[in-house]
């Protein structure tokens, strides 16, 4: 690989179980990397990873019981609300089928669109979507440049 792609991003995700998010991703390849458990003082908070070529996946997890809904921002919103409306948490592999089968053997009730071949915009890539316990929208989706090469050589230039 020529430039590797690097991403400052962090992305945390409030839920109520954490039990329940170790066991969802580690069945999709994500493993432990950090666990600070739930106590009666504060609440907890893990890290699942996923390695592969192309990097570090990292998705962070905050919450563990009731008390993530009384979070400042978020207690405006019904315990109902699922948790990831209106956004997608797209994670990059270099396996595509990997990734795909794992999810077919362990998770496939939650599998909400099967694998497919895609092209657009001169691009071609292979995805499928899943959703959650908690309603967050997952696209896994095998690499395709949407100019993150290029950031880099922007930041240079300004």
């Amino acid at each position: 690989m020529k430039n590797p792609i690097r991403n400052n991003l962090i992305i945390e995700l409030h839920v109520p179980d954490l039990e329940t998010v170790k066991d969802f991703y580690s069945k999709l390849g994500f493993e432990l990397t950090m666990n600070d458990e739930v106590n009666d003082k504060e609440l907890g908070y893990i890290t699942m990873t996923r390695q592969d070529s192309l990097g570090s996946t990292m998705l962070n997890f905050y919450g563990g019981d009731e008390r993530v809904y009384s979070q400042s921002f978020f207690k405006q919103f019904s315990k109902d609300t699922k948790r990831g409306y209106a956004s997608e948490v797209t994670i990059t592999t270099n396996n595509i089928a990997e990734v795909y089968k794992l999810a077919q053997e362990n998770l496939k009730e939650y599998i909400v669109r099967e694998i497919k071949e895609l092209e657009d915009h001169g691009h071609k890539w292979k995805d499928f979507r899943m959703v959650d316990l908690f309603g967050f929208y997952l696209r896994f989706t095998e690499l395709i440049d949407w100019g993150q090469n290029n950031i880099p050589r922007l930041i240079t230039k300004l």
